[in-house]
């Protein structure tokens, strides 16, 4: 059988499309060429998949082989395809009988012909599970790809393996196990073991509740990055389809393990103030995630706010507004989901000691404001919650007693955002204009209050519905139907301070 062909899959973005890797092989001179859009990698799977298959007892064909990876126009990456070309070829040659149509081949071959770990496996199997219930893959790669109940996994440690189950002289089992996705009762960082900040640490509860971004801004050493990796622990736990969803991310970024092939706890990502525009929003010839999409359905802090470069800054905006973000290159767009949760932190000045009431602070007015401008308005727009952390005094640092548990805190989160759920099934900070004006009605008292803050403040029409979002979600904690005027009071004062210098 001179021609074969195999199924196989490439994973575009966060889903995938089947590809066809269609084998031909003819008399002549000996070559061997892959066509179809391939990349490097693929180009080199020739010499894997040549020595796979020596190194595998079958007889690789010194004939004219052609290996096209169909359809044409869609970008072929990564060593997935060795496997489903080296089975191809051998289907071809006669080695080996036809592979039914239902069955989905990827892997990556050793010289050996042991199969190797490939990304990707997740957004495979839930993308094509209906349409192709079979999939060949490593073995090393079963427990992701159990995660999608609807499918036969079949999983192999070799080429050789195959080709005795091919040939029927020694059959591959089916591989079955109900993965528990069960995320931790225990966190690393704990809300009871930080010192004082108490009013951070409502800012942060309100944060949790309906998903609104936060700044805080304080001196060096006040307990700005331990009060952000306290967030995971009061944040909801994630819900089975939440995990599927960021563990495709993971899956496709290549940062999954063999040993935990599951995300199951809110992701929390805190790149560095060096990270580029491109490593923080996703992209390269062929697009990644980036940090933006690492952190969805968590967190995203970004300590050092201002050090930040503006480019990267402002790669932020669209993220934040609209919950996706998009790569655009050359050859198409890709969109990424990207809700999370910002937490900024910053010090109020180059030297940090600003309104500092121990130290005082060396910086010229030029140099402050010089410093603040590096976060543009619009950004800062975008952020709910401003808040100072000050100098923890020695009371409280001293004192033993232990402060209220992020299990008790996360109990109040969990039912404030249930309320959210039974009333639009989203969160606060994703309410649109038409949700404001059908859930939250203000009194007279609250209407009063936002008039003389948007007059004395300020305020923009985003800000305003931002405050009233806010509002929302103070009310939901305080298990109040009503938005009153005391919600819309602490909401205000989660604004920006005005400093004078």
């Amino acid at each position: 059988m001179p021609l074969a062909k195999v199924n196989s899959a490439a994973v575009i973005g966060l889903e995938a499309c089947p590809v066809e890797v269609e084998v031909d092989i003819s008399n002549g001179l000996p070559s061997f060429t892959i066509v179809g859009l391939p990349d490097k990698a693929i180009e080199e799977s020739k010499e894997r998949v040549r020595s796979a298959i020596k190194n595998s007892g079958a007889n690789f064909p010194i004939k004219r082989i052609t290996v096209n990876l169909a359809p044409a126009d869609i970008k072929k990456e990564g060593p997935a395809y060795d496997l489903a070309i080296a089975l191809g070829i051998l289907i071809a040659d006669g080695q080996l009988p036809e592979i039914d149509d239902e069955t989905i081949l990827v892997g990556e071959l050793a010289l050996n012909g042991k199969l190797r770990h490939i990304n990707g496996i997740l957004p495979i199997v839930s993308s094509l599970h209906k349409k192709y219930p079979k999939i060949i893959l490593p073995e090393v790669n079963k427990d992701e790809a159990a995660l999608v109940r609807k499918i036969k996994i079949i999983p192999a440690e070799s080429l050789k393996d195959l080709i005795f189950h091919f040939k029927k002289e020694k059959s591959l089992s089916p591989y079955v196990r109900k993965i528990k996705i069960q995320a931790p009762e225990k966190y690393e960082y704990d809300m009871a073991y930080v010192k004082g900040q108490e009013q951070a640490k409502r800012a942060l509860e309100i944060a949790a509740a309906g998903n609104h971004n936060l700044l805080m801004i304080g001196p060096p050493g006040s307990g700005k990055t331990l009060l952000a990796r306290t967030i995971p622990s009061i944040l909801p736990r994630l819900t089975d389809e939440e995990v599927i969803e960021v563990t495709k991310i993971y899956s496709v970024a290549g940062l999954l393990s063999n040993d935990a092939p599951l995300i199951n706890i809110r992701p929390y990502r805190a790149p560095h103030h060096t990270t580029s525009s491109v490593a923080l929003v996703g992209g390269g010839t062929f697009p990644r995630p980036g940090e933006i999409t690492l952190a969805h359905r968590g967190v995203l802090f970004m300590d050092e706010f201002a050090e930040f470069p503006r480019s990267v800054l402002e790669a932020l905006r669209q993220p934040l507004e609209d919950g996706i973000m998009t790569v655009s290159r050359a050859q198409g767009s890709i969109t990424y989901p990207a809700k999370f949760i910002l937490v900024a932190a910053q010090n109020p000045c180059p030297c940090g000691y600003l309104g500092d009431p121990v130290k005082n602070c060396i910086c010229s007015p030029t140099q402050i404001i010089r410093y603040q401008k590096r976060v543009s308005g619009p950004l800062l727009d975008r952020i709910d919650l401003h808040i100072e952390i000050p100098r923890v005094k020695y009371e409280k640092l001293a004192d033993e007693k232990v402060a209220e548990e992020s299990r008790v805190i996360r109990s109040r989160v969990e039912e404030a955002r249930e309320i959210g759920q039974k009333r639009l099934n989203k969160s606060n900070s994703e309410m649109t204009l038409k949700d404001i004006k059908n859930h939250c009605l203000l009194d007279e008292k609250s209407k009063d209050l936002l008039k003389m803050a948007v007059n004395q403040l300020n305020l923009s029409a985003r800000q305003y519905t931002r405050i009233i979002k806010l509002g929302r979600t103070i009310a939901d904690l305080s298990k109040s139907k009503n938005i009153t005027s005391a919600h819309i009071a602490e909401a205000l004062q989660y604004r920006p301070k005005e400093r004078t210098y």
